[in-house]
């Protein structure tokens, strides 16, 4: 957990649970390994008490958010380093570091550690973001809760195409009145979000040694069709390999740009067009 985070749509993180199930980031027998939360268990799995012995072992930190939940309410100030969050709640990423929707952990141990701390009086303070690849499960989850808290964004994240259909299993959170976010990073191609029913669509490239590329063409179609749809849309980065497609007389070409920032995230480098970091309004 961490009370700062370099992460730019939101001012900290904190996590229930270590671990996950795996997805198309992480396939250990296929040798894919780019989950930054599953090269840093490798790394630190066994060794830092924080971590879950093996990323594939779920385990349980009760308290954690109990913790976060004391943290300052951050309403009215400015944050210097994210002037698109001033005036907002602290907004909290649930889950950063695992999944907490994986098979192993129980509804009751969600409920207890999570919804239960959204509502409490201190945590009330505070917007949630909690992101999982495994929507289809958040629903039986809100379903078997019956209810889902204001301050409490739900989210799933995409990559492809091939995955877009989380967002379609996402939005039947709505008959449960919440407020719905995507995370399509890292960005491995184009994608056309369904938007009817979203609060905000984060974007952005691969980060890392051996990124994929990220066509900025993809960035900008999430631009249009967050703008068409009245979505917020926070552009997170362009990725470590970034690319653009362009004609000259006719003939299509494709340039890599270059950036001081290795994750391509620092907006100042960006053309005007794609700084967009905008942040739906969730007052607790």
């Amino acid at each position: 957990m961490s009370k700062d985070t370099d992460i730019q749509w939101c001012d900290s993180s904190v996590n229930p649970t270590m671990g996950c199930d795996g997805c198309e980031l992480w396939q250990e027998k296929a040798g894919v390994k780019k989950c930054y939360a599953g090269v840093l268990h490798d790394r630190y799995g066994g060794v830092n008490k924080g971590f879950s012995p093996k990323f594939r072992i779920l385990t349980e930190y009760p308290g954690r958010m109990a913790a976060a939940a004391k943290w300052s309410d951050l309403r009215g100030t400015k944050r210097p380093d994210k002037p698109w969050m001033d005036g907002l709640p602290r907004h909290i990423f649930v889950s950063d570091m695992s999944d907490a929707l994986s098979a192993a952990v129980g509804f009751d141990y969600l409920k207890r550690e999570i919804i239960d701390v959204a509502m409490s009086p201190a945590g009330a303070r505070h917007v949630w973001m909690w992101l999982t690849k495994r929507p289809s499960r958040l629903v039986e989850f809100a379903a078997w809760l019956g209810f889902w808290p204001s301050n409490l964004m739900a989210g799933t994240s995409i990559t492809s195409s091939d995955t877009v259909r989380r967002v379609t299993m996402l939005l039947r959170m709505i008959q449960f009145k919440a407020r719905l976010f995507v995370s399509a990073e890292p960005l491995w191609g184009p994608v056309h979000i369904p938007m009817d029913g979203l609060s905000l669509v984060i974007c952005g490239g691969e980060s890392g040694s051996g990124a994929d590329a990220c066509r900025v063409e993809w960035i900008r179609r999430i631009i249009a069709d967050c703008t068409a749809a009245s979505v917020c849309c926070f552009v997170k980065q362009l990725g470590a390999n970034p690319y653009e497609d362009f004609n000259i007389t006719g003939t299509p070409q494709s340039r890599r740009l270059q950036f001081k920032d290795s994750h391509g995230g620092d907006w100042s480098e960006w053309e005007p067009s794609l700084r967009v970091r905008e942040m739906p309004e969730v007052r607790p």
